[in-house]
């Protein structure tokens, strides 16, 4: 981000800048709104997650000259909700506007290779890996990452993207198959648990975490995140000093997830990051005294951050558009009223015109005095709504 360009305490009433439209940046709104700022999203899609509670949009490109000016000349900063966001984009409004998180932040973790090379040099562990470029790349010196996953070093998320091979051969099938984009090959690891950190960081870097998160998975989704985690209290402390470290070394300005391996032999190791709010933070709405999102907004507005601290046990559990379809293809409406009569349950919908297999509709945060009352009624409502187990 350009230097000249600083953070100041903003009042309530000013307008906040938001790229992207999805549901992530739907409970930025709220969470900015309530505080009494106003916020302007540019999007290219209408009547999305965000654009339909914000106060104005901008239908426009993320890369759209006169679309950016205008964010920039009517907004005192400008966040993001997906990090996807070009980071031209952020380098663009930069220069006459703050900007969090910066395009350098974004860029890097917009692209496996270089972000695991930036973490490691951190002091960071992360699972053994190779860069695959180039069809050269692929020979006998990567039997030592076999079984692994080979991934495209950009776009993927959600399991997209990714491929589980066995041998050299079928690393040499699977980048053909990826269209031989630049990939990362990462050895498969033997995972006791998923955890994630969220840590929020402003631009006089002042950091604050969140408790860790044991997230599980279905079909390559996040399905189940349990918060506290179940680990030590020694490892949840290593994991949020993990985390505060990549945000420094980043000189990262907003909210920022760490995704964490659980590893026989060898402990934490990250995954990836992601450069916003995460779906493993939504329980922090109903949870927690600050929630993720509004300390994004205390962060733009350059106000000091929220108290973290969890008042209460929580267990999110991701709806997915599948529930919307029953056995046969044919569409129905989940039953809210039971999973709604259970007193522990919040019910947070996205907005979505229209439900997919796969499509994050919306989450229910489970929350009560006890982390097994919480574990016990998010299965009540997984059996109300038909949801399987997770993969793991």
């Amino acid at each position: 981000m350009n230097k000249e360009i600083k953070f100041q305490t903003t009042r309530p009433g000013q307008w906040l800048g938001l790229l992207g439209g999805g549901q992530l940046g739907r409970m930025f709104c709220m969470a900015a709104q309530s505080m009494g700022y106003k916020v302007l999203v540019l999007d290219p899609v209408a009547n999305g997650p965000a654009g339909s509670v914000a106060d104005d949009q901008i239908l426009a490109d993320y890369l759209d000259d006169q679309g950016l000016a205008r964010l920039a000349q009517r907004c005192v900063g400008v966040t993001t909700e997906f990090e996807n966001v070009p980071a031209l984009a952020l380098d663009s409004l930069s220069k006459s506007i703050p900007v969090s998180p910066s395009a350098f932040s974004v860029g890097i973790a917009q692209n496996r290779i270089d972000e695991k090379q930036y973490i490691s040099k951190c002091g960071v562990p992360v699972a053994p890996h190779a860069a695959i470029c180039k069809s050269d790349d692929i020979n006998d010196s990567l039997e030592s990452l076999l079984p692994g996953i080979l991934k495209t070093a950009r776009l993927g998320y959600d399991g997209k993207g990714q491929v589980r091979v066995k041998t050299v051969s079928e690393v040499r099938t699977a980048f053909e198959q990826l269209n031989q984009v630049d990939c990362v090959l990462e050895k498969r690891l033997a995972l006791q648990k998923e955890l994630s950190v969220i840590v929020a960081r402003d631009h006089k870097g002042e950091c604050e975490t969140f408790p860790v998160a044991e997230n599980h998975h279905r079909r390559g989704i996040l399905a189940t995140t349990i918060v506290p985690a179940r680990i030590e209290d020694t490892m949840a402390a290593q994991a949020r000093a993990h985390a505060i470290s990549i945000a420094g070394a980043l000189d990262y300005v907003g909210v920022l997830c760490v995704e964490f391996f659980v590893v026989d032999g060898l402990g934490l190791v990250v995954n990836e990051i992601a450069p916003r709010p995460h779906n493993s933070g939504h329980y922090s709405i109903d949870a927690c005294v600050t929630c993720q999102f509004e300390q994004q907004a205390r962060i733009l507005a350059g106000l000091p951050l929220g108290d973290t601290r969890q008042h209460s046990p929580a267990v999110m559990v991701n709806l997915l558009g599948d529930l919307w379809f029953n056995n046969n293809g044919d569409e129905r409406e989940p039953n809210w009223s039971a999973v709604l009569a259970l007193p522990e349950v919040k019910l947070h919908l996205y907005g979505k015109e229209q439900a997919r297999v796969g499509r994050k509709m919306g989450h229910i945060t489970v929350i009560s005095p006890e982390l097994e009352r919480s574990l016990s009624v998010a299965q009540t409502v997984r059996d109300l709504l038909g949801i399987g187990d997770d993969d793991d």
